[in-house]
């Protein structure tokens, strides 16, 4: 991997991390709107009502903590498995399209996010100076040599 590349690779989780901080942050906001209301709508998909705080924190908190870059592969996790949630409880029985197929895209962009980590420009690189969850690195790292080797072989 040439320079370049490397300076890419290290700035590309940027515009990921702010547009999938925005959507979490904008689809976790109305559930607080109207609580009420969304705690009708976890009952009668069989979640308990009392759920509706913890998920709307999570995505407003995980979509903050996405777009500053902190504890990013940790917000990723916690978010990939809320849209796996939605997934299976509300959007699966309406198909891919016109269905899942956006809660699909976060858990892909997620994924990457988890993968990759924040990237360059965040708090854990530039005000904390690692990443706060430190195996990502070793986990890219060895993926990379393995990729070199079956790629020589």
């Amino acid at each position: 991997m040439n320079m370049n590349s490397h300076k890419l690779f290290a700035y590309g989780p940027l515009p990921i991390r702010i547009l999938a901080g925005i959507t979490f942050i904008a689809h976790g906001l109305p559930k607080f709107e109207d609580i009420a209301g969304t705690q009708g709508f976890f009952g009668s998909i069989g979640l308990p009502p009392e759920l509706v705080l913890p998920i709307g924190l999570l995505e407003v908190i995980g979509g903050i903590a996405l777009i500053i870059g902190v504890l990013t592969r940790i917000a990723a996790a916690l978010l990939i498995i809320d849209m796996i949630g939605a997934i299976i409880l509300v959007k699966l029985s309406k198909g891919f399209v016109g269905g899942y197929e956006f809660e699909l895209l976060l858990i892909a962009i997620s994924l990457s996010l988890l993968l990759t980590g924040p990237g360059r420009i965040s708090i854990e690189w530039d005000v904390l100076k690692r990443e706060i969850f430190l195996n990502g690195k070793t986990i890219i790292r060895n993926q990379k040599e393995a990729l070199q080797k079956s790629v020589k072989l």
